[in-house]
This record gives structure tokens, C-alpha cells and sequence, in this order.
């Protein structure tokens, strides 16, 4: 008989299954984040659409890394090897979307997609404005609560890749390697401690540069003001109030 506390033990990750149709295939996955180092390399069977929704954790393709947050979507390219590590405690939680192949050709920009014969994005994220996020949020939540008829779901995953992968409304980084990782960084420090009040001097401190050069590389690497971008990469409005995707979540 395994001991009390071993069977008590919460898995590392967990995974449920919230819709599968021949459109789409939808998933929440949990992670405790406990491996704060990379992790051995893994890869999936399909090109996956992920959207993090609750915490953060870092992606590693080669010698590239995203961190996965919010306002990201990050794609899992068939058989393509990564690493995942968290930096940061407290786990998180991703709604994954799989969607046809065909119709994810038909959805995707042909410049997005590498010349191959099993599709695959170039990037492995791209940036995501407020309506996607609440699209994640509302597609959650109706699954989980079993308030939403499939057909409905799948309109509503296919609008989510729509927005996703539009050129009016998503942005790739613009920054250098250098500066993205800076950007990263700062990502990071925030998360690490959500209830604080933080100032972008504070922030500036913690990532080793002034407040003016990370306010110059947000506006580079995401095509915005630092302060508004920052706020609402942690799940905050500018007014310092939870966005409506944080509260569809729960």
C-alpha cells in the first residue's frame, strides 16, 4: 500500500478535455511548475495553438525562448523539440487549441507559415490584443461549466484563431534578441509577485537598466507604451483592476 502521502501527491500536470470535434480539439492543461530549470525535451504530435491564461513559464526552441503569458499565443509546431521551465512560482494554466489542419492552413497567414509540408508557424508567439484574451476567457469558461453547445464553441475557437493569427490585431516582436529578453525579464519580475503595487523604477531596478531605456524597448518590442502593456500583462487594466479574462477563468 503506497504511503498516505504519496497518494495525496497532485500530478506535476494535469489535462482535461474540454471539446473534440472534427474542427477543433480543445484542452485545459495545469501545471504545478515545480521544474524551475529546463526540462528534458518533449515535442507534440500536432501544430497546437496554446494561450496561457493563469501564471507564466518559459519555452525553450533551441536557442530561442518566449514566455508564455496572457497576452501571448504560442505555437507548438508538430514534432518540433522543446524545453519548459518556471521561473517563477505558483504554476499556470493554458487553454490549447488543435484545429484541422486544412482549415488552420485556410485561418493563417501564408507568411506565418514555414514552406513545409506539414504545416508550421516561422515564430513560436505572437502577441494577442485584449478581445482574443477575453475569447480564451469565454470559451473556458462555457466548456467548464458545460453552458455552451459544440457547434457554438467551435464558431466561437474558430473567431479566437481568426483574431489569433489576424495582422490588424496580433504583432510579432519587434525588438532585438537582446532587448526581448529584456522584456521577458521584466515579465517575469512581475509575476513573481502580483500583489505588489510596482513602479517602473522599481521594475527597471530588478532588470538592471532605467526606467526611459525599458519604457524605449517595450515600445519597440511590443508596439507600446510600457506602463498600460505592463499592467495589462499581469492581468491588471491600467485602473488596476482584474481584466474580464481573469474573472471568466475562475
Amino acid at each position: 500500500m503506497a504511503p498516505q502521502n504519496e497518494s495525496k501527491r497532485v500530478p506535476e500536470i494535469t489535462v482535461r478535455s474540454l471539446l473534440k470535434s472534427p474542427t477543433v480539439t480543445i484542452r485545459d492543461t495545469h501545471c504545478q511548475g515545480t521544474c524551475r530549470h529546463k526540462s528534458t525535451e518533449e515535442c507534440t504530435a500536432t501544430t497546437q495553438l496554446v494561450f496561457a491564461y493563469r501564471g507564466v513559464y518559459v519555452r525553450h526552441v533551441g536557442h530561442d525562448q518566449a514566455v508564455a503569458e496572457a497576452n501571448q499565443v504560442l505555437f507548438f509546431n508538430a514534432t518540433e523539440g522543446y524545453r519548459i521551465s518556471h521561473p517563477v512560482e505558483g504554476g499556470d494554466a493554458s487553454l490549447t487549441l488543435v484545429i484541422n489542419e486544412p482549415l488552420l492552413r485556410e485561418l493563417a497567414p501564408r507568411a506565418f507559415l514555414r514552406d513545409t509540408a506539414t504545416l508550421a508557424f516561422h515564430q513560436q508567439r505572437r502577441r494577442i490584443d485584449a478581445r482574443a484574451q477575453v475569447l480564451v476567457a469565454l470559451i473556458g469558461h462555457s466548456l467548464r461549466h458545460n453552458i455552451a453547445e459544440p457547434l457554438e464553441t467551435e464558431g466561437l475557437a474558430l473567431t479566437l484563431v481568426q483574431r489569433a493569427l489576424g495582422p490588424r490585431t496580433t504583432h510579432a516582436a519587434g525588438a532585438t534578441v537582446g532587448r526581448q529578453l529584456l522584456v521577458d525579464r521584466a515579465k517575469l519580475v512581475l509575476t513573481s509577485d502580483l500583489a505588489r503595487r510596482w513602479t517602473l523604477a522599481e521594475i527597471a531596478a530588478e532588470v538592471r537598466c532605467s526606467p526611459v531605456y525599458l519604457t524605449q524597448v517595450f515600445q519597440c518590442s511590443n508596439k507600446s507604451k510600457a506602463c498600460p502593456y505592463i499592467a495589462t500583462s499581469c492581468g491588471y487594466d491600467w485602473r488596476g483592476r482584474w481584466i474580464f479574462s481573469r474573472t471568466m477563468t475562475t
